[in-house]
């Protein structure tokens, strides 16, 4: 019989260190820890009305030597923890405050001046952190439908230091926001550390059979409304026990020996659903709860034409008895169906082509034999050396690896053609200690508003790999857009499109682009277009590589990795690519050296100019 469908609320937020066991929750309290400084570094960034606020700078830093560490700091005195690099007086007097009580005053003071509907404003394109003090000082303007109301009355343009120009990107960064300024949905970044976090202390309990999360992320959607978290046991009580314990949940009502499901709150307004199932009906849990809704209407419907039930128990015949429960495989099997992975449950013909035995060659990040966009501290936002960089993907096993650091055109993060040829010598230096991995010298070009590149022809095409991607005016309109990214595929030097669309999600939109236009261009200069692992971006998204299947589009799966650590983004880069139905074959990176050497060469070799490494 299925359990009981009761419930405990709970509501989240952080224990003092000293509350709990030496296991217990450790690496949430961490993560936890390191999202409140990286919430306190931008929010001071609307609080000293700077981007490039020292203070904000200072949280940035720790925040990135914290991420990059696998030490337990709790039980360490404020003195010790100042011998910790990137860490200063003030951020470790902040950390011992959070280790002591659970939170940190100064983040709950910002958190009052800066509400989140004020914070969702300061992500309108355009409404920079001075931008958002006049704003609210002058006209009282504390969201973004208030914004949207000023912006068609024709006031901003009477504030002191804006006008008419500024009221004009306002409204074109309104329209690229849409209806965002209402979304309470949480971007996969932030929900992801958390929730594998979250389900790798659920599942270490003992008695606990399995444990995964279901729903929208497990389907990897770039935004999520709720957590959903399924454990196996035949004892809920224990699960319910310790999740109300754990060092991130606090104020937990009474425990009740029948409930299955506790609904949390994170401190972030993160809504998380937890389910206990008996272990035999774990793989229908997971089936229904993993969903999308009209994926599941699907499914029961193609067991109501045999006279069958399914839901979350199982799958049941016309006399009541269970035909399958305990894996997803087999209710699928049961109905005529090839296993249909995850990101592929959305009813946009998973289903038909499972039945036809169509579904895409699924891709892991096993298949994945090279990296070809990563970054070294040779560039300004990379935090481990090419030496660092190198070791890591070799420990991997990849065949191939290009080193992309930034062109000069970046900023602060760009580098300079002199220490791009310094970097070329130690790269060929580094080819007699890996003979098993082709070192490719690379560069991330940045694309100019004209379609523009980094440094001149003869330079770019001394490189054995190019990517291009756009990094500044983000508010140009579709058809310049387009103009842009198509003058770059058109450049001889360019082997791929970085993070197509340049979005940052739940930070920035991407740009506007004639996809159709782009995916045709690519398909004729022989460009490949970048999937992008990293969370905050998954980019291109899923749309556009679902339209790229009916061209000759190549795909690279790339991780964008700045630490050494960071070369696991592939997995999601991967499973975007499940989600996108991108053929295996289509993914250039999948394929052995010779051959993806000979394609990265070939693809340019009728314009390219001399690679041999002379400048």
């Amino acid at each position: 019989m299925p359990f009981a469908a009761t419930s405990v609320r709970v509501q989240v937020a952080m224990h003092s260190s000293n509350t709990t066991g030496p296991r217990q929750g450790a690496a949430l309290q961490m993560h936890e820890l390191v999202a409140q400084l990286d919430e306190l570094r931008r929010l001071t960034i609307l609080d000293d009305q700077n981007p490039q606020s020292f203070r904000a700078r200072a949280y940035d830093r720790a925040v990135r030597r914290l991420r990059d560490s696998n030490e337990d700091l709790a039980a360490l005195p404020e003195a010790e923890l100042l011998r910790r690099d990137g860490i200063g007086k003030a951020i470790a007097a902040k950390m011992r405050e959070f280790f002591d009580t659970g939170r940190i005053a100064k983040l709950e003071m910002l958190r009052e001046r800066f509400p989140p509907a004020v914070q969702q404003l300061a992500q309108v394109p355009g409404v920079g952190p001075k931008t958002l003090a006049r704003l609210r000082e002058e006209l009282g303007i504390e969201n973004v439908e208030a914004l949207r109301a000023a912006v068609e009355q024709g006031v901003v343009r009477n504030v002191a230091g804006l006008g008419q120009r500024s009221e004009q990107m306002l409204r074109r960064g309104l329209q690229r926001v849409g209806t965002a300024g209402k979304d309470r949905r949480q971007p996969i970044a932030r929900v992801m550390p958390e929730a594998e976090l979250l389900v790798a202390e659920l599942a270490a309990l003992p008695g606990v059979a399995a444990a995964r999360y279901c729903g929208s992320l497990r389907r990897l959607r770039s935004t999520i409304a709720d957590l959903d978290i399924l454990v196996a046991s035949a004892d809920p009580r224990p699960v319910m026990e310790h999740a109300a314990a754990l060092p991130v949940v606090d104020g937990a009502q009474p425990f009740h020996g029948g409930d299955t499901r506790a609904a949390l709150t994170t401190r972030r307004g993160l809504q998380v659903d937890l389910r206990v199932v008996a272990p035999e009906q774990f793989g229908a849990a997971s089936l229904y709860f993993t969903g999308s809704q009209a994926h599941n209407i699907r499914l029961r419907g193609l067991a109501a034409a045999r006279g069958w039930l399914l839901n979350e128990y199982g799958l049941w015949n016309e006399q009541g008895k269970l035909i399958a429960a305990d894996t997803e495989e087999a209710i699928y099997a049961a109905l005529g169906l090839l296993p249909i992975p995850p990101p592929l449950r959305e009813d946009r013909g998973e289903i038909e082509a499972a039945q036809r035995d169509e579904l895409p060659a699924p891709i892991t990040a096993d298949d994945l034999r090279g990296d070809l966009h990563l970054h070294t501290d040779a560039s300004g936002d990379g935090r481990s050396t090419l030496e660092e960089m190198v070791a890591a993907a070799a420990e991997r096993g990849f065949s191939y690896l290009a080193i992309t650091d930034h062109g000069e055109d970046m900023g602060i993060n760009g580098v300079s053609r002199e220490r791009l040829l310094a970097q070329r010598a130690a790269i060929r230096a580094l080819d007699t200690a890996y003979p098993r991995l082709r070192l490719l010298h690379g560069v991330e070009l940045n694309i100019g508003p004209d379609g523009s590149l980094d440094y001149d022809a003869a330079f770019r095409a001394s490189f054995d790999w190019c990517v291009a991607a756009v990094h500044s005016a983000f508010d140009l309109d579709r058809a310049a857009q387009t103009r842009r990214i198509v003058a770059a595929m058109e450049d001889p030097a360019v082997n791929a499109i970085g993070h197509l669309s340049g979005r940052m999600i739940g930070r920035r939109p991407g740009i506007e682009l004639d996809i159709d236009a782009v995916l045709a261009a690519a398909a004729r200069t022989g460009t490949a277009i970048e999937i992008n692992g990293s969370l905050s971006r998954l980019d291109a998204g899923a749309d556009v590589l679902r339209r790229a299947r009916a061209l000759d589009v190549t795909i690279v799966v790339n991780s964008d990795a700045h630490h050494r650590r960071e070369f696991d983004r592939l997995r999601w880069g991967a499973l975007l690519a499940e989600r996108g139905w991108v053929d295996r074959d289509r993914v250039a990176n999948t394929w052995p050296a010779q051959r993806f050497l000979a394609w990265a060469s070939a693809s340019r070799a009728e314009t390219a100019l001399d690679r041999s490494g002379s400048a």
